[in-house]
Parts: C-alpha cells; structure tokens; sequence
C-alpha cells in the first residue's frame, strides 16, 4: 500500500454489507445533513461461503471483504481501518420493553436520564427472554428502536430538554445467538478492519428506506437477500415490530438448478433473463441447452409464490393486517413480478407495493453513483444510520477507550463485560507462580513461586471491583494482571557458594547450575561427617536461647532445637539430622496461609527487617509471615 495514503478520516463512514451472494462496500461522508456516497463496490462471493445470512466460511468471506476494501481504499486515496457492519436476521429475536421513572424533582431531561431510561426499558425487554433462552446459548443486543416516550403522562418524539419529573419509555429490542455476532468480528478482524458500530440488517435498511418523518403511516420493508428475507413494520410514527424468514432468492435460484441441472452461478444469471425470447446455457453434462424466458418464468412461479405468501404471513403476524403500503428491498427484489405476487398475497394494491430506491435521496445523495437500486437499501442503510447517529447507542460501554461488545442477559457485571471480550479469571486475579518441591539429601524443600502483579480496574476512572454492575455509557479500563514467576533453583543455590562437591540428581551426575524440577531427588556427593551424640532428650519448654556460637571450621554440627517467635507465639524447631540450619522457607507451612488461594503478596520480615525466603533463621528471630495488603 502506497505510503501517502492518509489514515481515515474521523468523518468517513465505511460501511460493509456481508451478504449471502455478496459483499457491498459504501463509503460517505456527511453532508448538510444527508450522507454524500463517495465510493461503491461489490464483489460475489466465489463459492457459497455463507448460508441463509450466516457466515459459514469465515476465511474465505474475510478474502472477499479485504478484496472490495483494496478496492475502496483505491478509490478514496485513503488507508481504511474502521467499518460499520450489520448483523442478519437469522434467528432473531425481538421483544419489547418498557421502563418507568421518577426524578426527585421537576428538572430539565439531559442524556444521561434518557440513557438509564432507555436502559432499563432494553432490560426488561431481555428479561422476556426469560426461561427460553439454552443457558448455554448467550444473547446479543443488536440494537434497539424507541417506540415512545412519556413525560408525565404525556406522549413526546423526544424528552432532551424538556423539563418533567415522571419518565416513562417503550422500546423493541432485538437479540441475536452470540454466534453469528462473533462470526461477524472474527471476519472483520480477519480483514484487518476494527468494528465501529453494529446494527442490525433490518434496522439498517429501514432507516434508508423509510426515514423517520415518514413512520406516521404504516408502512413495511421487505429486505429480500439471497439467504433471508428481513422485515421492519412501522405505524404512528415508531418501529413496531422486525421478523425475517430464511425463505429469500437462493431458493428461487436453487428450483432453477434443479430444473435444468446447472450450477448456481448459472442459475443466477438465468433469473435475470424471464423476458428474452431464448437463453443459452451449459448444463452440467456439458451439453449446451436453450430455453426460453417464458419457460424459465414458470418454472420460478411456484418457487416465487411461495416466498410471497411467505413474506405475507410475516407481515401480517407483527402489523395484524395490510400495512398502507411496502417496499420491497434488496436484490431478491428485483425478481420480475415478485413484487405483484406480494401485492396479491396481501390483498394489496399493486400500486402500494414498490421497489425501494426512489426515495433514498431523503438521507443519501451522490455526485458520481446512481443510488436508484433496491440492491444497495442496506449497505446505504448501514452507512445512513452510523453517519446520521441513528444507531441507539445509549447502551455503549467503553472498554479500553473502544466499544465493548455486550452480550446482553440480564444484569451486567464488570466480571461479565470482561468474560465476554476475551478475559478470564486470570487475567483479574493473576495466577502466582508455580511452587518448586524437590528433595536433597532426604529433606524435602518447597519454595513457592512469586505473586502475581495485581490488575488495573477503573470504572469511569475510580478503582473498581469485579462484582460491581455497569450501566450504559460507563467507561472501563482494564489492565490484565501479570502472572508471578515460578520458583527456580539449582543444586548450587541449595548447597551454598561454598560447595565444592558434586550432585546427583534422579541418581545422575548433574552440574551445580542444573535448573531443578518438582519431583527431582538430589543427592550431594560430599557431606560432613556427624559426630555420634547421646539420644536427644523432649525439648524443654519454650524459653529464650543464647546464640549459639558459629560452627567451627571443622566440619562438626549441631543437632540442637532452635528457638524463635512466629508471628508472636513461641515455637521450638527440633535439631536436624546433619546439624544444618533452618530458614525463612521452612516456616511458609506452619504459617497458616493457604497458598493456592493467595491472591496478594507476602510480608516475609525477621527482627522487622524485609528479608528473602532464604534468610537463615537464629535463636529468638522474631519471624514475621503475613499476607500483605
């Protein structure tokens, strides 16, 4: 990529439509209030990589998408990295929700209570999902579209500042399986492109096509794909309902395919062609064949009256009854006498139903690209609704300074928001290096690994603890914690500088330097020699001890008990067997902490002074073994 380009622009939408034929790139920027189309691409997919709207080859759609953002990025003379994306409708689920609230006086309504109010009523709306849901299966917020609002008690478009003291707002929420959200980031992600904003593709397409100030009537999108069909109904100036149906254009394509025994790619382009007198195609014998439009025509009808009376009964199960009028969109549409099919499964008007596109010019316009295509609804729509601030975002929450991505059931913790965008348990707690347990000369040695470095959690800028719940808008820094060193030893580290014999280790010759492993036996080649001494008597009881005086230079040892103070109380440690001496280590077990669980740094002091696990220990040490704070 040339050097020159420039990064993109903060005002540049890039808007990314991942269809199931196809991918659609628009580009744009705002102005005077509409969205300015700079730049249009499209690229088929070269094998059916996708399915009823679902990525199902993520490597291979991730190609496609890289492929029409080279292209986009040619023409724009600019390097894109941020892209706005649209989930589709398969499995969609929608739900409505309401919230009530009482402000302690009348005041002047600002964002932030029209954010909590809207919150809430996106809660309630989750909790219909209720029981249903396999707990298994999380759900995705995929965006959301107020039906209403009231200050007290009287209905509003809008509550910013307006001043009122009772709230209340309804609103129809609509969840997605985390699956087919996560699919969607990994491609982009996979393409070198970070996620900007998401919404859904019915949503999107609806604010393209049937801009607000038109929502007074009851008017319905159709958003024929290859793979689904998305529909939005709106009346009385709200969203009221969104469904789709897996029925779309792949199965019109697909009665072709068997009918003449062809492949896809030649049955797609045989759909276009209902009016020509006769069309040639290869079947898949490689016999050449020809067939006119009218025959190609009936073989669809059956096909096509089917996704008619499909997209009627959806219809009519959210809105109850015709709407005033529909749009068909998306390429599906295009379809020759679809459109009167629809018309006649409704009982509509043919007049009242209409191929979208002549109206996108309300919030779209382009200086270079004929906008005029029911084909191009939703990636127009993706870009419209990101460029215009139509997406409800009210539920953002920041994550590191970008949008975290929220799968939504029920109260939101800072624990969940973190599980949810790649962290785990280990990353808030950090796990403490692992203990070493080796044996040498028959006494067993155990040095535990270091704490963890603590993690950094804020919540809008305060210490936070993970249990603490989040709220839309709410802005979380998060620095994963760092796991502790394991312990490490040698032989030389355990015998001392001094040591001038060999070792064996697992019954092996083995260098001084030989990291040890748990487990491991060793074994030094030279000892001192222990004097015989009488049997030793009980130990007396616990009273202070002189210093002993320091091991002379001949080699003999002392089996003498050693005398110390353990956080405050008296203990008494019996002689060892070679006379050795005991230290800081050999009283982590009879200090009381459980170690598996340490979430925190020790305090290791002798005498008051800070001091290693290897400090030697002497007669009345005051020890000092505590968890810090």
């Amino acid at each position: 990529m040339p050097q020159e380009w420039k990064k993109q622009e903060q005002g540049l939408i890039y808007a990314l439509d991942i269809g199931t034929r196809s991918i659609i790139g628009v580009a744009g920027r705002v102005t005077d209030e509409r969205l300015e189309v700079l730049a249009i691409e499209k690229e088929e997919h070269g094998r059916r990589a996708m399915l009823d709207g679902q990525i199902e080859d993520i490597d291979q759609v991730a190609k496609v998408a890289r492929r029409v953002t080279e292209r986009m990025e040619a023409k724009l003379g600019c390097r894109l990295s941020r892209v706005c994306v649209a989930a589709a409708g398969r499995a969609l689920r929608t739900e409505r929700g309401h919230y009530a609230m009482e402000l302690p006086q009348v005041q002047r309504i600002g964002s932030d209570v029209i954010s909590q109010l809207e919150s809430g009523a996106v809660a309630d709306a989750e909790s219909h999902l209720g029981d249903e849901q396999d707990p298994q299966r999380r759900s995705y917020l995929v965006g959301y579209t107020v039906s209403g609002y009231l200050l007290d008690r009287y209905p509003l478009a809008t509550l910013k500042d307006h001043n009122g003291q009772q709230l209340e707002a309804e609103v129809v929420a609509t969840f997605l399986p985390s699956e087919v959200v996560e699919s969607l980031y990994t491609v982009m992600e996979a393409a070198g492109l970070e996620v900007a904003s998401l919404t859904l593709e019915p949503i999107a397409a609806l604010n393209a096509v049937i801009p607000a100030e038109l929502r007074l009537l009851n008017l319905v999108l159709a958003d024929i794909g290859a793979g689904t069909t998305d529909i939005a109904i709106c009346r009385d100036g709200a969203v009221v309902g969104y469904t789709m149906a897996t029925t779309a254009g792949d199965e019109i394509t697909e009665t072709l395919m068997r009918r003449f025994l062809i492949d896809f790619a030649t049955a797609e382009r045989m759909k276009m062609q209902l009016d020509e007198a006769a069309v040639t195609y290869r079947d898949v014998l490689g016999l050449e064949q020809s067939v006119s439009g009218g025959e190609i025509r009936e073989t669809l009808q059956s096909a096509a009256q089917n996704l008619a009376q499909e997209i009627a009964q959806r219809v009519t199960d959210i809105n109850g009854a015709p709407p005033s009028a529909m749009f068909l969109a998306g390429g599906g549409s295009k379809l020759a006498g679809l459109r009167e099919l629809v018309a006649g499964a409704l009982g509509m008007d043919e007049r009242r139903v209409a191929l979208a596109g002549n109206n996108y010019d309300i919030s779209a316009f382009s200086r270079e690209y004929d906008l005029n295509d029911p084909e191009f609804a939703t990636p127009l729509g993706i870009a419209v609704s990101a460029g215009l601030g139509l997406i409800s975002d009210s539920y953002r929450i920041m994550l590191n300074g970008k949008p975290a991505k929220l799968f939504r059931s029920g109260t939101l913790t800072v624990l969940d928001l973190l599980m949810m965008n790649g962290y785990t348990s280990a990353d808030l707690v950090g796990r403490t290096g692992r203990t070493l347990s080796v044996t040498v000369d028959g006494q067993r040695l155990t040095f535990r690994g270091e704490s963890a470095v603590p993690c950094i959690l804020r919540r809008n800028g305060e210490d936070a603890k993970p249990s603490e719940l989040v709220y839309a808008g709410d802005a979380i820094e998060f620095v994963p914690a760092v796991p502790g060193a394991s312990a490490e030893r040698t032989p030389a580290d355990l015998l001392g500088v001094d040591y001038a014999g060999g070792v064996l280790i697992n019954g092996r010759p083995a260098d001084l330097d030989t990291p040890l492993r748990s487990g491991d036996q060793v074994i030094s080649t030279v000892s001192a020699p222990v004097p015989e001494e009488p049997e030793e008597e009980p130990a007396p009881e616990p009273e202070p001890w002189r210093e002993e005086p320091a091991r002379s230079g001949g080699g003999a040892v002392s089996r003498r008990p050693l005398f110390l103070y353990l956080n405050g109380e008296p203990l008494v440690l019996p002689g060892r067997e070679d006379g050795g001496s005991y230290y800081l280590m050999d009283l982590l077990d009879r200090s009381g902490i459980d170690f598996e669980t340490l979430d925190v740094p020790l305090v290791l002091q002798v005498n008051g002074a800070d001091c290693p696990f290897t400090q030697e220990l002497r007669n009345n040490d005051q020890v000092t073994i505590r968890r810090g704070q």
